[in-house]
């Protein structure tokens, strides 16, 4: 018998066709995407102003960790940011605007310690987890349960940066100098001195300078006049970039010990070769030889065109922080989220191994740098 090979081609094609179907109908069906947890976040930052670098590396550093996670699609992110412009009664208004209009399950900043003092007792009243990211003056957690931070204390990174400097040098005998208006240079001052007299060291003067003070003439006059072994100055980089620009031209040639304030590229921008030999301890340090920090630091510069300082890698690994409690907590509830946050350990950020400790304070060690040919290194 002769066959059509119409027929045939006909035939074939339907048994394909339902052999194709049979598979389709056998494969599972793809199991649909979770909804993403949807959150706002609220930024308060020192954006406008004097200190407006520590608010733009801060800022810069949240915005590339929230385009990351929202581009995993397990949260997203919406953030609020607010300008607090270094003012503690902006800062409050900023926290209350955040909490109340806004409905933020969390807040990240403010910049400064004294705006922290100011806002995060509000969040802590409303039941809404905050979480500074440079506040480093003593009693930040204390403030209460909702209370975090994710930046060394002084009382952790100074010790470490006297103690280095005092085995180096063989200090015996140093001046202190720090700004008597402002939380955090005054909290730097005291474990200056605590540290210094621990130590055994002799303290020859102490001179004090207010914020925003352009001369020193008067404080460094009276320092050189006694012939300090070292300074430990404790001052934000504005001040303390002009404190050793003037102190250089005045011939004091001492090392310099800085409080986490000295700790921002701004110091060398306005000290210029007056800034070698400057001594500070910090647990970022961006020529470390480490994959997740040299990623971080192109990613960075890639995008904004210059490296991240502290405060950026700082305010980078706070959001991770955040979202990672976030997605812990399964759901954008403040309660929920302080909790998962108050447990986090051994997070491995960009700047080192992180946790809290029982007071929702940092556990973490910091590195020793100095300034050397315009650019922090590590001191030896």
């Amino acid at each position: 018998m002769k066959r059509n090979p119409h027929a045939v081609a006909a035939v074939t094609c339907a048994l394909f066709a339902l052999a194709f179907m049979g598979a389709e109908k056998a494969k599972p069906a793809a199991k649909p995407k979770a909804e993403p947890i949807r959150a706002k976040i609220g930024v308060i930052s020192y954006i406008t102003g004097q200190g407006a670098a520590y608010g733009e590396a801060i800022t810069n550093g949240i915005k590339l960790a929230r385009d990351e996670v929202n581009a995993k699609g397990d949260v997203a992110i919406d953030l609020k940011i607010e300008d607090s412009s270094g003012k503690q009664e902006q800062a409050l208004a900023a926290a209350q605007k955040l909490i109340n209009s806004e409905k933020v399950v969390a807040i990240i900043g403010p910049t400064l310690s004294n705006e922290m003092f100011a806002a995060g007792p509000e969040a802590n009243a409303s039941g809404v987890p905050i979480m500074g990211t440079s506040t480093t003056a003593k009693g930040i957690p204390q403030i209460g349960k909702f209370v975090f931070r994710n930046s060394m204390p002084e009382s952790q990174a100074i010790p470490a940066a006297v103690g280095h400097a005092v085995k180096k040098y063989n200090l015996k005998k140093v001046a202190l100098l720090y700004g008597n208006d402002d939380a955090f240079t005054k909290s730097g001052f005291d474990t200056m001195k605590e540290t210094a007299e621990k130590l055994k060291l002799n303290i020859v003067t102490i001179q004090e300078f207010q914020k925003g003070q352009a001369d020193y003439k008067a404080q460094l006059t009276k320092i050189a006049s006694l012939s300090p072994d070292a300074v430990f100055c404790s001052a934000l980089y504005n001040e303390g970039g002009v404190i050793l620009a003037q102190a250089r031209k005045m011939g004091l040639k001492v090392p310099f010990v800085g409080g986490n304030g000295f700790n921002s590229p701004k110091v060398i921008e306005i000290a210029k070769e007056a800034a070698e030999g400057l001594i500070v301890a910090t647990p970022w340090f961006g020529e470390k030889n480490d994959p997740k920090v040299k990623a971080f630091v192109a990613k960075f510069e890639k995008t904004y065109g210059k490296k991240p300082d502290q405060f950026a890698a700082q305010a980078y690994d706070a959001f991770h922080i955040m979202t990672n409690a976030l997605k812990t907590a399964g759901a954008a509830d403040r309660g929920k989220l302080r909790d998962a946050l108050a447990a986090t350990r051994n997070f491995q950020g960009v700047v080192g191994n992180f946790s809290f400790d029982a007071d929702r304070d940092v556990v973490m060690t910091p590195s020793v740098l100095i300034v050397k040919n315009g650019k922090f290194a590590i001191f030896k």
